[in-house]
């Protein structure tokens, strides 16, 4: 999901380990463990007409549905998560690990004998991070990229012990010195004054490098739960969208951005023990990012119709993106495989694994300006799916998400889908909401939607885990959920192929 999601949430009105409607903690982790003994055997999750995880009564399928459910193999998304998720890890747009997972995709597309191509697009430099721990001491469940800040230094590794000095603001300098040390502290927090708070934190790197410093890691606040601050890539000069970068940095030693769960521990372990770091970082210039897509045909000779079945692949830094969007990737491969075994239909489909989404839907805008108004013109619809196998207890909410707020082609064959499989009560109303990869088909007129579980207040209501180095598979996905969007977004979209 685009980065750029509103800060300012609902107060929550579940507690984090309270029941809620369908699916307690509880459950949700039961149901999980059972889901990945299902998997493992390559079966269907469930009869075609059992009561799914979560639902107010047992599904009442069609024919056509039967067959979508029926191919549906839950270990066969679950393989493509670990691909991208754990094999591959975070996925920032225009550098090699998102070209790894665009080549992984494009692979899995092929081999499904699907006409398939690269759709590549400029995307602006990115600066990473990595901080390692020479001891073993941080916790290895987790990921440990952060960002880089473009105004310091640059493709350079150093080591020393960490030293906590509490706030950039008002620094608190050990007595013995901070000569060789990795220094932490918390970010400038001038939140009224941008430009203050880059200055504040400039004159704090300055002062760290002079004292000997040999990197700077800088901690963000805390946010208000549910949402957790992400690793960022922070300015040391003053900047609009046309001011240049400066022609030399700022600083020599690298000052890095980390998330919220990041702070938290190393500053635990530095509170009971010394703690060595090493901190590198790259600089990404002159990138390429892509989008991949593929293409089943339709029964028709000629020009026909086309469906649209997609999400975005990459995810932020320091992010493994395993609900956002792994597991929309996933779906869509998964719906990719099933579709190859179904009828014809009287539309083509399209499967769209979309570049840079994070960096404002650049992936899916640049693939739709590409459209002349003739291919425009043949879309029935385009279903997209951000964040759809949350294990988080209270996203019992499947949302509906229209970047005007009013139904079409995709949120009415989607709601007739959970009516059939016993979901109505817990989908949504059509609900206004653009930030994602629907809201660049809906901008230029071609009906979609974005898809999500999210919780029941509000579709601001997203998991801890979002954005966060803690988006991984144990933390956060429910097979459960995800295959349910799997049954719902593959029910409709061959319902809205096949219609003549």
């Amino acid at each position: 999901m685009d980065s750029r999601e509103p800060s300012v949430l609902p107060t929550p009105h579940h507690a984090d380990d309270a029941p809620v409607a369908g699916l307690s903690r509880r459950s949700v982790v039961a149901g999980l463990a059972g889901s990945v003994a299902v998997v493992a055997a390559g079966q269907p999750a469930w009869a075609a007409d059992a009561r799914r995880p979560g639902s107010a009564r047992a599904a009442s399928l069609r024919p056509a549905d039967r067959k979508v459910v029926g191919g549906i193999r839950p270990a066969q998304a679950l393989r493509h998560l670990r691909g991208l998720s754990e094999d591959i890890g975070p996925r920032i747009g225009g550098t090699g690990s998102e070209y790894a997972a665009a080549q992984y995709i494009a692979g899995e597309l092929d081999r499904h004998r699907l006409a398939v191509r690269l759709e590549p697009f400029p995307v602006a430099d990115k600066f990473l991070a990595q901080v390692d721990d020479p001891a073993g001491q941080l916790a290895d469940d987790i990921c440990w990229q952060a960002g880089a800040s473009p105004d310091a230094g640059l493709d350079v590794r150093v080591s020393g012990p960490a030293v906590d000095v509490g706030s950039a603001a008002a620094p608190v300098w050990p007595a013995a010195g901070v000569t060789g040390a990795v220094v932490l502290a918390d970010d400038a927090q001038n939140a009224t004054d941008p430009v203050a708070r880059v200055n504040q934190r400039a004159a704090f790197v300055a002062d760290a490098q002079g004292r000997g410093a040999v990197a700077v890691v800088l901690l963000p606040a805390d946010q208000a739960f549910p949402r957790r601050a992400q690793a960022a890539s922070l300015r040391l000069v003053p900047t609009t969208g046309t001011t240049p970068p400066p022609p030399t940095p700022v600083a020599t030693v690298p000052v890095i951005g980390v998330a919220q769960v990041q702070k938290r521990l190393l500053r635990e372990e530095l509170a009971v023990r010394a703690l060595p770091l090493q901190v590198s970082t790259t600089a990404h210039r002159n990138l390429t990012s892509h989008n991949v897509i593929a293409e089943r045909p339709s029964g028709r000779r000629g020009l026909s119709p086309l469906v649209y079945i997609g999400a975005h692949y990459d995810s932020v830094i320091g992010a493994p993106g395993a609900n956002d969007d792994g597991s929309g990737t996933a779906l869509t491969l998964e719906l990719a495989r099933v579709f190859k075994s179904l009828g014809s239909t009287t539309a083509g489909v399209r499967f769209a694994l979309w570049g840079s989404e994070e960096q404002g839907l650049i992936g899916s805008r640049y693939h739709v300006a590409q459209l002349p108004q003739v291919e425009r013109d043949r879309i029935r619809g385009a279903f997209n799916n951000d964040m759809v196998g949350t294990s988080w207890a209270p996203a019992t909410r499947y949302w509906l998400l229209s970047f005007d707020g009013q139904a079409n082609a995709t949120t009415q064959t989607v709601a007739a889908a959970a009516t059939r499989l016993g979901y109505a009560p817990q989908t949504s109303p059509v609900t206004e909401r653009g930030a994602s990869d629907h809201q660049s088909f809906q901008e230029v007129g071609i009906a979609s939607a974005n898809f999500s579980w999210r919780g029941e207040a509000s579709p601001a209501l997203l998991e801890p885990p979002y954005h966060s180095p803690e988006d991984t598979i144990a933390k956060n996905i429910s097979i459960d959920r995800l295959t349910v969007s799997m049954e719902l977004i593959g029910c409709a979209a061959y319902d809205l192929a096949s219609r003549r």
